[in-house]
């Protein structure tokens, strides 16, 4: 959405994941740290057992896009598949997804079956996960239960075929030395989202995750 009287862009983004994985610790998180008058009201629709929150915020150290400031409205949605009808009219609209993961070993099976459900959720809207700014954050690394990088990534974030040949080259990750967002395996060339690790509750890896997201977004407009 372009508001011309404001001179600004608006774009959405949406935090996804299973229930209670630190997607409302992420906004509470970001709404605590930006100043209040760069900031609009949190709202917060409460269910019995999850909240949806949604505030928007100006960043000023983004920059703008041909005379255009950005401001991010952020969305959570709730992490129970039986919300599924508001989890879908949340990513109405949407301009970039961070999906939460819980790295607990036994919330492996809930954050896979999150991570279905917002590839066919998108898909009912003709969204491409492959096309649209996408991160990972894997939170709660600080737990003793934590399940390893590697085994996440594999479940998570196993990566698309790359189809367009001009985009057949290694890529490497800018965020994780040594690694690459895009490589060959087996003959197969692969992308993956790039991830972060967080512990929200402190706040580690939340604007790290939160500033990635954005500037793919921010690449999608220039």
């Amino acid at each position: 959405m372009i508001n011309y009287a404001s001179r600004e862009i608006n774009c959405k983004l949406v935090y996804y994941g299973p229930g209670l994985g630190g997607k409302t610790t992420n906004l509470e998180y970001i709404y605590s740290k930006v100043s209040p008058d760069q900031r609009g009201k949190m709202v917060s629709l409460a269910t019995e057992t999850e909240r949806t929150l949604f505030f928007d915020f100006l960043p000023v150290d983004l920059g703008t896009i041909r005379g255009f400031k950005t401001r991010f409205h952020l969305y959570t949605v709730p992490g129970q598949v039986y919300y599924n009808a508001s989890r879908k009219l949340i990513l109405k609209g949407v301009d970039g997804v961070v999906f939460v993961a819980d790295s607990q070993i036994e919330r492996m099976e809930a954050n896979i079956e999150s991570m279905q459900n917002l590839y066919d959720n998108l898909g009912q809207y003709g969204y491409d996960i492959t096309k649209i700014p996408f991160v990972i954050q894997y939170n709660k690394r600080d737990l003793p239960n934590a399940a390893p990088i590697s085994e996440l990534q594999a479940a998570l974030n196993p990566g698309w075929p790359v189809e367009d040949p001009a985009k057949q080259k290694e890529v490497p990750d800018p965020w994780h030395p040594g690694e690459l967002l895009v490589f060959q395996q087996n003959g197969v060339w692969i992308e993956r989202a790039p991830y972060f690790e967080s512990v929200a509750i402190t706040g580690e890896g939340v604007f790290e995750t939160l500033k990635a997201v954005a500037k793919l977004v921010l690449k999608t407009l220039s």
